[in-house]
């Protein structure tokens, strides 16, 4: 975020290390099988997943990260 803050840069974080993308998005994609399962603000993906892939996804993440 601090790249963002600093010099206003927008780029694309490819990853399946959920809790290092936590960290670093403000805007989250999850796909599934070359398909999207859903687009959102990170927070709302987080705190509310959409999708039974997107549950699994975020359940995974070993807890406090």
């Amino acid at each position: 975020n601090n790249l963002k803050e600093t010099f206003g840069f927008t780029y694309i974080f490819i990853s399946h290390d959920l809790a290092v993308v936590k960290y670093m998005s403000d805007q989250l994609l999850v796909m599934n099988k070359g398909e999207i399962e859903e687009l959102d603000d990170a927070d709302v993906i987080y705190n509310n997943p959409q999708t039974n892939y997107t549950k699994k996804l975020i359940h995974a993440i070993p807890k406090g990260l």
